[in-house]
């Protein structure tokens, strides 16, 4: 039972040994420091030297040596000494020091090997010195080490098979966990304590001399000359170029390049920080050009260093609140300019649209970009197609429009390739090649807004009372789920920022979900799909693995959710709702009121989780198990329970009235005893769904309850005759017979229709709370008009109620109105930007001409195809007369659109997607229907005639306006 025993003990002991935060309290106990909150957070033998000097480097290494050493002397208790076993416990080791102590476990593995091995131990040694000298990369030498080791104890013990697999499965175990974390060597040598840093820089083994041909890292280099490096791999032309990161010194570099008249060189800055998202420092620092001696080099390289230290910079700097870093310096070849200029890849003033601003002068960039000539200006648009490119230009001068048609593709393509980041880019033209002397992002157009997601979630114009509930519940629950998913890598992230309004319009972070994404370890075209719908690639395996541990929490809750909303269903939503529908709500005072409203938003919260996380899971399982839209019953959604009810009573009540007149039909059907059936089946529905509104998501919208004009009337045509498609629903449902595969997924759309009753009624009673509390504020003479309410903030609402805010009722007439104001001149903009840059965007601009080609295209979210006349339904204060030859054309599609949309021939939507409420419903009635059309409301006439296809998502456009 001796080595039972004992592979127990290794086993245990161990990883809590190589846990063992001693380089942690050593750090902080002499130079009180915490290392997991500094630097890379690593807690090393390496960021001990870095952020705690020399003294507390070798007691890092000494307290790490004696784990290693402690961990092969703790096998040979219970092993014969050099067994396989003494490799087993540092493996163990190694797990617990990454898993526990947030450290690699070299040093450990070591000198445990010295212990374990010394012979092999020195042959690695002595190859491993003689490859550093040469090569001078530590990344070759450490990886070399794990292919050498394993090697050497094969060769030396070829008969202990189960040796040689351990050290092989180390050396695999180390290789990993060196992708996992980062490298401290990594870290700018100049910021470590002074005693450190000429050990670091070696260690590091960078080369004095580091070209632009490299990948370079913009910690060391900064981000011009790291970004210049980028896109020359990407095969760009850019001007042959070298760096000087701040620790390197320049004589090496001066004696080499030998610059001459011949040959000038432009010396350039590369500050750490410089050019990044967060700010450009444009003309901050120094750039000297025709650079024709060494002499020369040497005095620009030490004018544009001592250029990070001019008073304006330091300000500049402290302006924006970055910390002070260090001058990296670019060293290029210059370009003989024939023409050069800049380019914007998005206009920076109008910050919309896409047009591409490009700004030229014969000769020289720095005409263009110092300011003292005013250089020639253009605007380009780029069509690009499958297989081609054409290019609009407006504008002429003496530079070519062919040169100028150049540059607007490379600034289009350039943004493509940082994934729709506007760039500011330098160019300059030698006769033959379009060099790229420059790119960064426009700081001033970030971060980017989206409406492709924000307007199917809340459309429409927002109220302030309706924004200040939402945004915290809906961010709140995004932030909870993508924490599970990023653990500690979500630290530094605000999900108050997901979303913001513009134009009283909500807009969703493109560049923080971007960001956020990436994280997780989505590829890099998040940013490109949430602004542009591109196609995202597959991640890569090694992000899938590292986001596993979040994935697989996220995974529970998914499999959970059946479980977790029934019981949340019948525990807590049943009977908060059957608690507020019996409290007399008009009997309440504010006080009272405001309890109501803060129980209602607790059920909101957890409603919110289950919101979100049932139509990702249906949408998951959809795509997982390829079943078709058309295949997939929402009658449990209440829009569309609605509708099939609201359908049979219409059919019901033409057999009573055989002839009727529109107007009269209610008071027809009074006047018989099966027309009061009727009416008490309508009122039932009316009663049952009237927490419905026109957009579910917006508590300032009326009900059907307090509004039953639009369902009366959509009573009245069905029974003029507008049907639905007679069996579309039954050869829907007929589909799902036996299919296994499909209840997977038809289980997650009932859930869902489910979730979306209990939100839909919990805003109800939300709104009448509100409503019964501005009707007492109305009568008080606090507010002026119905309405007013919806112009205050949740948190206002409360201080009225709570402290009675003497501060705030004085200016409450002002600020209402003010807002009215604000929220009536925003309601008349009609077309919206589907992306907006930056945070303050200008008034949106006029719409620009069609396209030529007279196809729009979109998302086809309901198969079929179908011609008709166009209807722009901008909002539903009117219903129109639709039948089978009308193509509605609306805005968003909510809940309350759904009784117009089953009598139309077709939809368009400007936005929307195959799950949003307008394409449920054309597929439940075999109604065609295209979603996500941009700047449809405003392009589509009324009167205009259309083809819609609902299976490719296309509008095809006809110039035949005339009204029927």
């Amino acid at each position: 039972m001796f080595e039972p025993w004992g592979i127990l003990v290794i086993l245990i002991v161990c990883p809590l040994l190589g846990g063992l935060p001693l380089i942690a309290w050593i750090t902080y106990a002499l130079k009180r420091k915490q290392l997991s909150q500094v630097g890379t957070g690593n807690i090393s033998v390496s960021a001990a030297f870095y952020h705690g000097g020399k003294i507390v480097g070798i007691l890092a290494v000494l307290s790490e040596a004696f784990k290693g050493v402690a961990a092969v002397l703790l096998s040979r208790i219970f092993f014969p000494d050099g067994s396989s076993w003494e490799l087993v416990a540092l493996i163990a080791l190694v797990i617990g020091r990454y898993w526990i102590g947030r450290g690699a476990g070299t040093t450990n593995v070591v000198w445990g090997f010295v212990v374990h091995d010394p012979l092999v131990a020195i042959f690695v040694s002595f190859f491993a010195g003689i490859a550093f000298t040469i090569l001078q990369s530590r990344k070759v030498v450490k990886f070399g080490v794990l292919l050498l080791f394993p090697l050497f104890v094969a060769l030396l013990h070829l008969s202990d098979i189960p040796r040689i697999l351990a050290a092989v499965a180390l050396a695999g175990l180390m290789g990993w966990i060196y992708t996992k974390i980062p490298d401290d060597m990594k870290l700018p040598a100049q910021e470590a304590q002074t005693e450190s840093q000429a050990m670091l820089e070696f260690l590091r083994g960078e080369r004095t001399m580091v070209s632009l041909d490299e990948e370079l890292n913009a910690a060391i280099v900064g981000e011009k000359a790291a970004t210049l490096s980028q896109i020359k791999r990407w095969g760009y032309p850019v001007p042959k170029g070298w760096v000087l990161a701040p620790i390197d010194d320049p004589e090496g570099l001066t004696e080499f390049l030998q610059p001459s008249e011949l040959s000038p060189l432009v010396v350039r800055s590369s500050a750490i920080g410089e050019d990044s998202e967060h700010a450009s420092a444009a003309g901050q620092y120094e750039t000297i050009l025709n650079v024709t001696s060494p002499e020369a080099l040497q005095s620009a390289i030490a004018q544009v260093q001592a250029s990070y230290n001019h008073p304006s910079a330091i300000q500049y700097r402290r302006d924006r609140g970055l910390n002070d870093t260090a001058m990296a310096v670019l060293i290029q070849q210059q370009v003989q300019s024939v023409y050069s200029g800049v380019a914007f890849s998005r206009d920076p003033i109008t910050q919309q649209g896409d047009a591409i601003v490009i700004e030229a002068l014969p000769g020289s960039p720095t005409q263009v970009v110092s300011g003292k000539v005013t250089p020639e200006q253009y605007r380009a648009f780029v069509v690009e197609t499958e297989n081609s490119y054409s290019v609009q230009l407006e504008g002429e001068g003496r530079v070519p429009q062919s040169l100028i048609k150049q540059v607007a593709y490379l600034a289009y393509r350039l943004e493509k390739r940082y994934h729709g980041t506007p760039q500011d880019i330098e160019w300059s033209y030698d006769g033959q090649t379009l060099w790229v002397l420059q790119s960064r992002p426009i700081a001033t157009l970030l971060p980017i807004w989206t409406r492709k997601i924000a307007a199917e979630v809340i459309p429409g114009v927002i109220h302030p009372l309706t924004w200040s509930i939402n945004r915290p519940l809906t961010c709140g629950v995004w932030g909870e789920f993508f924490t599970l998913v990023l653990g500690d890598r979500a630290l530094g992230l605000d999900f108050a920022k997901t979303a913001t309004l513009h134009y009283s319009r909500a807009y969703f972070n493109a560049s923080l979900l971007g960001d956020i994404f990436l994280r997780m370890g989505l590829p890099p075209e998040s940013l490109e799909f949430l602004t542009r719908g591109a196609k995202l690639s597959k991640p890569s395996l090694q992000s899938t693995w590292e986001n596993l541990p979040g994935l697989g929490k996220l995974l529970k809750r998914e499999l959970n959710l059946e479980k977790d909303f029934k019981e949340d269903y019948h525990k807590r939503f049943i009977p908060g709702l059957s608690q507020l529908t019996q409290e007399d709500i008009d009997s309440l005072e504010p006080p009272k009121l405001l309890a109501r409203i803060d129980f209602i938003l607790e059920l909101l919260r957890h409603g919110t989780y289950y919101s979100i996380l049932a139509p990702l899971s249906a949408a998951l399982r959809q795509a997982i198990f390829r079943v078709k839209d058309r295949q997939i019953d929402h009658s449990v959604t209440p829009e569309v329970a609605a509708l099939r009810s609201l359908s049979a009573i219409a059919t019901d009540a033409k057999q009573v009235l055989v002839e009727f007149e529109p107007q009269q039909v209610f008071e027809q059907l009074k006047q018989t005893p099966e027309g009061e059936k009727i009416l008490q089946a309508f009122n039932e529905l009316l009663q049952d769904y009237g927490y419905l509104s026109e957009v579910g998501t917006d508590i300032s919208v009326p009900t059907w309850r307090e509004n039953p004009q639009m369902i009366q009337q959509m009573f009245v045509q069905l029974m003029q005759g507008n049907e639905p498609q007679a069996g579309a629903k039954d050869a829907i449902n007929s589909i799902f017979a036996g299919k296994r595969k499909r209840s997977f997924v038809q289980r997650r759309v009932d859930i869902k229709g489910r979730v979306t009753e209990v939100y839909s009624r919990l805003l109800a009673e939300l709104r009448w709370s509100f409503v019964a509390l501005e009707k007492i504020w109305l009568e008080s003479g606090l507010l002026k008009k119905t309405g007013d309410i919806f112009f205050l903030n949740f948190d206002e609402v409360r201080r009225l109620i709570v402290d009675e805010d003497s501060s705030l009722i004085e200016q409450l007439d002002e600020l209402v109105e003010f807002r009215r104001s604000q929220f009536v001149q925003d309601s008349e903009i009609i077309q919206i930007p589907l992306l907006v840059y930056g945070h303050t965007p200008p008034h949106p601009l006029a719409p620009s001409e069609l396209y030529s080609d007279q196809i729009l295209q979109g998302i086809g979210a309901s198969h079929g195809q179908a011609e008709g006349r166009v209807k722009v339904l901008r909002n539903l204060q009117e219903i129109p007369d639709i039948d089978r030859d009308t193509i509605l054309v609306v805005p968003y599609t909510d809940s309350g659109w759904a009784p117009l949309l089953l009598r139309a021939g077709g939809l368009i939507a400007e936005a929307g997607g195959r799950l949003s409420h307008g394409a449920i419903v054309a597929r439940e009635y075999g109604i065609p229907a295209v979603m996500d059309v941009r700047g449809a409301t405003w392009i589509l006439q009324d009167g205009q005639r259309v083809r819609i296809d609902g299976s490719r998502g296309i509008v095809e456009l006809s110039n035949d306006l005339r009204p029927e």
